[in-house]
């Protein structure tokens, strides 16, 4: 006779429930190093082929689970070797053919998103890696599940300026032709350091090189779990008692997510790749990293003392996951996106989050400058300057930093961009108006520092 724990039982339940925990994705990443031909219509009909070979039953299967075990599974999704690469065998390298080929499997296998339109140029351009960089504005405009992504600096290769600057025209260029929905095509648009390449989060996933065949990769979240945790606590506890209480809450919804994961990949019949802990946040209410500063005593997001908070966050998330799961990868710790966090909204909004605090911020958290919108006249150099920035920290602390800005279409400061769904919306933030031009305009690369030479 098989005795069930109570507590632990409506626990899960309260989770679900009252906490808004989710299981934020699971993702299927599907290589297409066999997809290449000189032509391009050859290439669209592998990709087709190859999607629907392990991706037909993805939205079955995650919806069987989801029923079987009562536990929401709110995105599925699929991600793909680097579009750089696999269209760069063609004559014709017809990136938009390619991305709409994509956005048609997409729709076709009824999946949330797919990403993949991506290229890695830290250290240089492609033939490839130039057409698809200039593809990107039109195919993310042209479509609506297509992600794109282009990594830009390394802590082994230091920081591609020419590339960071042509990513700040490409960035505007994605806000300015789709002005009339808010500049949505920046919003699926990212711009990494160190980029993984087992991350089951939009808009930065792709298949990496080193990846196998197909792998599932599982995105877990619970910032509402890890508050109502903290709440429970007395509010006199020390941060010691604070971080492990995070650690056994970071450890149970990682347990849960590792189930969902490994169930779904037999389903597949893939290998289960990855677990990423990271608490992914929503604009619902209580879905929220920033409420968790709250409950940890800080007034608002933005306080003094917001940095150290997250820190002590994303360590103990990490700690209590990789204790669940002998497979944790992608980003993995706490996400501060602005226009898909309802706390992080707030305190943009009320001004107590303040553009230079988020970059702080970012040392310390999975990813870094995401979901922010600001005025639509900035100058692309100036968005240089701050993906240069970011890069620069994720260079330095040999972490994943990203950009994801919007340069909200003829809005200024106190307006706000509305995107809806997991996307959310935001206020526009106000940036330094001093110039960064001459030193982005360089050109050449950043050096990789000296830590960088540890073979």
């Amino acid at each position: 006779m098989t005795i069930f724990d109570e507590s632990l039982i409506l626990e899960t339940i309260n989770m679900i429930k009252l906490y808004n925990f989710d299981i934020r994705t699971v993702t299927l990443a599907i290589s297409l190093r066999d997809c290449f031909s000189e032509d391009v219509n050859a290439v669209c009909d592998k990709i087709k082929f190859k999607l629907d070979k392990y991706a037909s039953n993805l939205v079955k299967y995650a919806d069987e689970i989801e029923n079987d075990y009562s536990i929401p599974i709110v995105n599925k999704r699929i991600s793909v070797t680097p579009i750089s690469i696999v269209g760069e065998s063609c004559v014709d390298k017809d990136y938009i053919k390619i991305a709409h080929t994509l956005d048609d499997c997409a729709k076709n296998l009824g999946i949330d998103f797919i990403g993949g339109f991506s290229a890695l140029v830290e250290k240089g351009f492609t033939q490839g890696d130039t057409a698809l960089i200039n593809a990107i504005p039109e195919a993310l405009a042209s479509t609506e599940k297509l992600c794109s992504s282009v990594n830009v600096a390394t802590t082994k290769a230091g920081i591609n300026m020419d590339a960071v600057l042509k990513m700040a025209e490409t960035i505007k260029t994605c806000a300015q032709i789709t002005s009339d929905k808010d500049g949505i095509a920046a919003a699926k648009l990212v711009v990494f350091c160190n980029s993984v390449s087992d991350n089951p989060f939009m808009a930065g996933a792709y298949c990496g090189y080193g990846e196998p065949e197909c792998a599932l990769n599982i995105g877990v979240s619970g910032p509402g779990v890890v508050r109502a945790a903290i709440m429970d606590l007395d509010k006199k506890a020390d941060l010691g008692v604070l971080s492990n209480k995070i650690k056994q809450t970071a450890y149970k919804i990682t347990g849960t997510g590792e189930l969902i994961g490994r169930q779904m990949a037999e389903k597949l019949g893939v290998p289960f790749g990855v677990i990423d802990l990271s608490l992914a946040p929503t604009p619902a209410v209580g879905d929220s990293v920033a409420q968790i500063f709250q409950a940890m005593g800080l007034e608002d997001a933005g306080a003094h003392g917001t940095t150290a908070a997250l820190a002590m966050l994303n360590d103990a998330v990490k700690k209590g996951g990789i204790m669940a799961s002998s497979y944790v990868g992608g980003l993995s710790g706490a996400f501060i996106p602005v226009s898909e966090d309802a706390g992080m909204i707030n305190a943009a909004a009320n001004n107590h989050l303040t553009f230079d605090k988020l970059e702080a911020m970012t040392s310390v958290c999975s990813v870094g400058m995401d979901m922010i919108a600001i005025p639509g006249d900035t100058l692309d150099t100036t968005i240089a300057g701050i993906i240069a920035d970011e890069m620069a920290i994720g260079m330095i602390n040999r972490k994943t930093t990203a950009v994801r800005l919007i340069p909200a279409p003829n809005k200024n400061v106190g307006d706000k961009v509305v995107f809806g769904g997991l996307l959310g919306e935001a206020p526009v933030m106000k940036v330094n108006s001093l110039s960064s031009s001459d030193f982005v305009s360089r050109g050449g690369r950043i050096p990789a520092p000296v830590h960088s030479l540890n073979n």
